[in-house]
């Protein structure tokens, strides 16, 4: 069982930049792969980025260039860094984590998910 909590959400100017975080519990974290998925409203939920548990990192192609995704199994986080952003990027950020190897940009993949945190981006 892993539980995922997200943080560093946020209201932001247009070309600022957040750095979200997605703590998990569980011992065996190192072995998950962790994806970051948006839902603005009115959406449907979208891939954003994913780590595996090799560090191996993939990108929705609109994203790629302006956000990046790391993790540091030592503190059981996956961080997502997020520059240059924009009013479209407005939505709630959720992590989840699989113990799949493949599939990651879908969410169905995924077992585990948190609760979101918000991000709005003004113009």
């Amino acid at each position: 069982q892993v539980q995922l909590v997200e943080s560093g959400g946020g209201l932001v100017q247009a070309g600022g930049s957040l750095r979200l975080s997605c703590a998990a519990s569980g011992r065996t974290f190192s072995s998950y792969a962790v994806g970051w998925f948006r839902q603005a409203p009115g959406q449907e939920r979208g891939f954003v980025a994913a780590i595996s548990s090799k560090s191996t990192a993939y990108y929705a192609d609109s994203l790629k260039g302006r956000f990046t995704i790391s993790r540091d199994n030592a503190k059981n986080t996956v961080y997502l860094q997020m520059n240059s952003l924009k009013p479209e990027d407005t939505a709630d950020y959720y992590c989840a984590a699989t113990g799949a190897a493949y599939y990651y940009t879908n969410s169905r993949t995924y077992d585990y998910w948190g609760q979101g945190t918000q991000v709005t981006v003004s113009s």
